[in-house]
């Protein structure tokens, strides 16, 4: 029995045959993912996921996302930068953007070369958040410290662009 078959078979009880034909027809499964895309970029497998959850075969959600891939439309190389950009102009370091990005399937060598590409100055981005949370002066007393580069840490940044903020210089 073949995927298609046995998908057809769980929801025959829950769905008429011509709903249970729809999730099986590579029209409708790339209707509905052009409409997930129109709204936002996805990366391959949440757009997988998105499409799974909509009743749609395994096999019909992914050789939809491979057309959709060659011919541009979806591409995650796109995502992950654009997921990027957004989560810098949110203050958030590397480390928490890696972590987000991982969360979503992507591959861990492509979201490192996008984030090298990136070229974002980190240790300035790290100095930027400390400043627009905690203001310009540098705190005297060790706690208030520790919990600035908590927050920093939080926010994703690493150990060195974290210690990089409490520079009175700021040049690393």
């Amino acid at each position: 029995m073949s995927e298609i078959e046995s998908v057809k078979e769980l929801n025959a009880d829950r769905f008429s045959s011509e709903e249970v034909d729809r999730f099986s027809d590579p029209g409708e499964a790339r209707k509905t993912a052009m409409g997930y895309l129109a709204r936002r970029e996805y990366g391959q497998h949440e757009l997988e996921q998105k499409l799974l959850a909509a009743g749609f075969a395994a096999v019909t959600a992914k050789e939809t996302i491979d057309k959709l891939t060659g011919e541009g439309l979806q591409d995650d190389r796109r995502f992950i930068d654009n997921f990027a950009q957004s989560r810098i102009s949110q203050g958030k370091g590397p480390v928490r953007i890696r972590q987000e990005l991982g969360e979503r399937g992507l591959d861990a060598g492509l979201i490192d070369e996008v984030l090298e590409d990136v070229a974002e100055d980190w240790f300035a981005l790290a100095r930027y958040v400390r400043h627009k949370k905690f203001g310009p002066g540098l705190p005297r007393e060790f706690k208030e410290r520790a919990r600035q580069m908590r927050f920093l840490q939080y926010r994703g940044f690493e150990s060195g662009q974290v210690q990089e903020a409490f520079s009175p210089h700021g040049d690393h």
